[in-house]
Order: C-alpha cells, then sequence, then structure tokens
C-alpha cells in the first residue's frame, strides 16, 4: 500500500469527520507518521473523492453523533443497497441536518452501514412515505456482495 499524498490525507479526514468528530484529531498527525494497522477505511476514487468501506464501520459507530434506526422491514432492502424510504425509518438523532454522515442501525441497535442523510429530522416529519430520507453509502451486506474486492 502507497503512502498517502498531503490532499488525499485531508480528504480522507474530512470524509471521516463527517461521521466522526474525534477522528479530526488525528489530523494533527504527519502524513509520514502514519501508519497502516490492517483495517482499510476507504478508497479514493479517480476523481480524488474519498469512499468509505464498510470496514470502517465498526470503528465509527461507537461514536457517531447522528445516528437513523430502520424497522426491521427495511432492513434487507437497506443491506441489498437500496435507499431508506421514510416507510421504513424507526428514529432518527434530533438535529440531523440535510447531508449530514449518518451511521445507520437496527432497532436492535445493530449497526447496518453508513448513509447521508437526505433530509434534516425536520423535514423527516412532513415528507410522504415513500420519499427517501438517507442515501444508501456502505452496509455489512457488501461483506457478501463483494467479498473478493474488500480488503
Amino acid at each position: 500500500m502507497r503512502p498517502l499524498t498531503e490532499e488525499e490525507t485531508r480528504v480522507m479526514f474530512e470524509k471521516i469527520a463527517k461521521y466522526e468528530k474525534i477522528l479530526k484529531l488525528a489530523a494533527n498527525i504527519a502524513g509520514d507518521k502514519l501508519v497502516s494497522l490492517g483495517t482499510c477505511f476507504g478508497k479514493f476514487t479517480k476523481t480524488h473523492k474519498f469512499r468509505l468501506h464498510i470496514t470502517a464501520l465498526d470503528y465509527l459507530a461507537p461514536y457517531a453523533k447522528y445516528k437513523v434506526w430502520i424497522k426491521p422491514g427495511a432492513e434487507q432492502s437497506f443491506l441489498y443497497g437500496n435507499h431508506v424510504l421514510k416507510s421504513g425509518l424507526g428514529r432518527i438523532t434530533e438535529n440531523t441536518s440535510q447531508y449530514q454522515g449518518v451511521v445507520v442501525y437496527s432497532m436492535a441497535d445493530i449497526p447496518l452501514g453508513f448513509g447521508v442523510a437526505a433530509k434534516s429530522t425536520q423535514d423527516c416529519r412532513k415528507v410522504d412515505p415513500m420519499a427517501i430520507v438517507v442515501f444508501h453509502q456502505a452496509d455489512i451486506g457488501e461483506y457478501v456482495r463483494h467479498e473478493e474486492t474488500l480488503t
């Protein structure tokens, strides 16, 4: 694995900061001092955007500030890579803003994946049941669907 450039390091930490404020502190470490411990948090796209991998879920979920709980009937749809609809929304953290990174949980508090809030908490109360409230980014079903490419 190659070391990250300064720009890649900045983009990675900006993406992680959407999910966990604590990891912002890690940005104070010089790029040449960072080492890999064997868990891939994500990868850079060709357009230099950072995509979180599902392998980062165990590290980010306990510290997530914004969370979404989905109903049991919507879990399977989310785990197949679909967005969360209002009809599948169980609970959402208060004061979640639109386009905020969220961790998606089952109603039994099991972390299922990552997403981005399509609507704010206040907007979720007013939208129709078929409106998308969370955009899918990654889920634990990827362990099965993309087993050969997750590293």
